[in-house]
């Protein structure tokens, strides 16, 4: 039998971090080639000018992967994490670097980004709008509540038994290990409040968690959803469980404990799921206290807030007060002077339809997920707003001659896609449908490259927006203007 070869890994000391890269790595440059480094669980955190030693990973034709085994020389980019939870939660990758460095290297991936994949003709790019604030910033957090607690290497070291239950985030690469999370700095009050509290009812009660592997247990998920209010008025709270089984009794306990302990939550709810994945759009909630829904508002210029009812499965821009510059972003583009048909695509729960909706002749939301489109007609409802019409269904299905021919070519495309872009289909649509302005709303400046360099045979790109709506990550978001040539 041959024996495998176990070949020591490749090191490399005393190397210079020189820049990020795309989804958070960053590079280093060496006589070989280039090095993507990764930080990895309870690893030190990685900056541009830090001195590392890294120990690679994977080896490539065209580059190699590294974890950086020690800092040397920290970089004078670097600011002390504000989290405990810093490198091991997965979340906020980018405490350890200076705000406006951030910004920096996410203005330079937009730029990078729309000159290396999209090849487009380029006006000058607008500096990144910043997030204010950069803490407490989201409206809507998941925590797992998991029988399969993360241990960290001096626990795991001890002989001290451990309880394995757990109420917090997934560590990153381990569906099943979940770290318990004491704070968390990125939904404001009553959110941490709130977590404590299930997790000591958990240990108080005996309460099960779902195990992952396994397939049993009680207690699955708690999100929480905040909406702050309207003039001065006490903000909404929503609270919805997740549980794997059907027991009146635990879930009557765990409920009325949360309806006792915090008087502010206006919507309590709760979903029985006995799948064994954590996804509940196929699912049915149950309304347990309060109403089935909270409400954001967003003043779309009119003097009338607009009212959105945000219900647990419904899509809503976790960062709120950045999603409002965006869509000011977006509406002055667009160029309205209130006789425009604009087209909304993948409209979700028509946030920016309706935000557009007052200062157009009509607007077409279309959107794939059924339930976001109910939501959609229902915001139009309630705001007394009749000139914009939702559709479901696939974009490239519903985007067609016919549909055209049916409710008028439209003057304006306001377009807002997932990560993947628009699909090459749609993108071809588009440029037969002939608006005079697009308004492209992008999450992933890659793919949002990859579609205007398609649209480039009729389309100048005339303005270039990046806005900064998840501090502290890699994430950044982009609206581009293009003119019809």
């Amino acid at each position: 039998m041959r024996r495998k070869n176990h070949k020591a890994p490749e090191r490399l000391y005393a190397v210079t971090v020189a820049d990020v890269a795309a989804e958070g790595k960053c590079i280093v440059r060496t006589e070989e080639g280039v090095i993507f480094v990764e930080n990895p669980t309870g690893g030190p955190g990685v900056a541009p000018g830090d001195v590392v030693d890294l120990r690679v990973t994977n080896r490539k034709k065209q580059y190699r992967e590294a974890v950086a085994e020690r800092v040397i020389e920290r970089s004078a980019l670097r600011t002390d994490p504000f989290c405990e939870h810093f490198g091991t939660c997965g979340g906020c990758k980018w405490q350890h670097i200076q705000y406006d460095e951030q910004l920096r290297f996410k203005q330079q991936q937009v730029v990078d980004h729309l000159t290396r994949i999209g090849k487009v003709a380029l006006p000058t790019i607008r500096p990144i709008l910043a997030a204010h604030p950069t803490e407490y910033y989201r409206n809507k957090l998941e925590f797992t509540c998991a029988d399969g607690r993360w241990l960290t290497q001096a626990e795991a070291a001890t002989d001290l038994p451990m309880d394995p239950r757990a109420v917090g985030f997934h560590v990153p690469g381990r569906f099943d290990k979940v770290l318990p999370i004491h704070h968390c700095y990125l939904q404001p009050d009553p959110s941490n409040a709130i977590r404590q509290a299930v997790t000591d009812y958990v240990f108080a009660n005996d309460m099960s968690l779902y195990n992952l592997k396994q397939h049993v247990g009680f207690l699955r998920t708690l999100i929480i959803r905040t909406a702050g209010g309207l003039n001065g008025a006490p903000g909404q709270v929503m609270v919805t469980v997740q549980v794997a089984q059907d027991n009146p009794e635990l879930l009557d306990g765990l409920m009325s404990f949360l309806q006792c302990e915090f008087p502010q939550i206006t919507s309590l709810n709760y979903i029985l799921n006995t799948k064994k994945n954590d996804s509940y759009q196929d699912q049915t909630v149950i309304n347990w206290a309060g109403k089935a829904y909270i409400e954001e508002f967003m003043d779309d210029g009119s003097g009338t807030p607009l009212t959105f009812r945000v219900g647990p499965k419904s899509f809503y821009q976790t960062n709120a007060q950045q999603a409002y510059n965006l869509y000011k972003v977006a509406r002055d583009w667009a160029g309205l002077t209130g006789n425009e048909r604009v087209y909304d695509l993948y409209t979700g729960t028509g946030t920016i339809a309706l935000f557009v909706a007052r200062r157009v002749r009509e607007v077409v939301g279309v959107e794939y997920v059924e339930a976001s489109v109910a939501d959609a007609r229902i915001n139009a409802q309630v705001n007394g707003i009749s000139n914009a019409s939702f559709y479901a269904g696939d974009m490239r299905d519903v985007l067609t001659d016919a549909f055209f021919d049916q409710h008028g070519r439209p003057d304006v495309v306001i377009t807002d896609p997932p990560r993947a872009g628009m699909d090459e289909a749609v993108t071809r649509q588009l440029l037969k449908a002939a608006p005079e302005r697009i308004v492209y709303v992008s999450c992933n400046t890659a793919t949002q490259a990859r579609d205007l360099g398609i649209l480039d045979e009729a389309y100048a790109v005339t303005d270039v927006q990046p806005v900064d709506m998840f501090p502290h990550t890699h994430h950044v978001e982009n609206v581009v203007l293009l003119t019809k040539r």
